[in-house]
């Protein structure tokens, strides 16, 4: 049980696959109970959605120490915050919470906290969407993957 509860962990943490393969994988595959998987997974999501933040802050002050990076950093960043302030001032965290929560590739707590930090979205508001749309996406990857799979006993005749 151990071993299929460390596989469902490393399979959330990989970039691009996060709780979206990690949750069939663990129904499907493994054979777990949903329930089991659903905690494990999301709990797993959440803090790695945390974790990068926090990461990213320290790395991008150690980086931008760097004078000519800095520079570039910052128009880069000036520029992007002008376009999309008023989505942010307008969306907020319920923005970042849809982001994250909708279950496709390039979505994710990965690009999730990349572009909340990126706009200067603090902390706390960051971990409020970050928790609500891995909530989401955990709930719809859950649905999709529960009822997909029997979906199949439709067309597929058992022997």
């Amino acid at each position: 049980m151990l071993s299929e509860i460390l596989e469902l962990i490393l399979i959330t943490f990989l970039p691009f696959l996060e709780l979206r393969a990690s949750i069939p994988y663990g129904i499907l595959k493994l054979h777990m109970n949903w329930v089991d998987v659903f905690i494990i997974c999301v709990v797993t999501n959440i803090i790695l959605g945390i974790l990068i933040y926090f990461l990213l802050d320290k790395l991008v002050h150690l980086v931008v120490r760097i004078k000519p990076i800095g520079r570039l950093y910052n128009k880069v960043i000036e520029r992007t915050q002008k376009k999309i302030q008023k989505y942010v001032d307008k969306y907020g965290e319920i923005g970042v919470a849809i982001f994250i929560g909708i279950p496709l590739p390039g979505s994710g707590v990965y690009t999730g906290a990349l572009g909340s930090y990126l706009i200067g979205m603090g902390y706390r508001k960051f971990i409020i969407a970050c928790i609500v749309g891995v909530i989401i996406a955990g709930t719809a990857v859950t649905i999709i993957t529960l009822f997909g799979s029997g979906a199949w006993s439709l067309f597929i005749k058992s022997i």
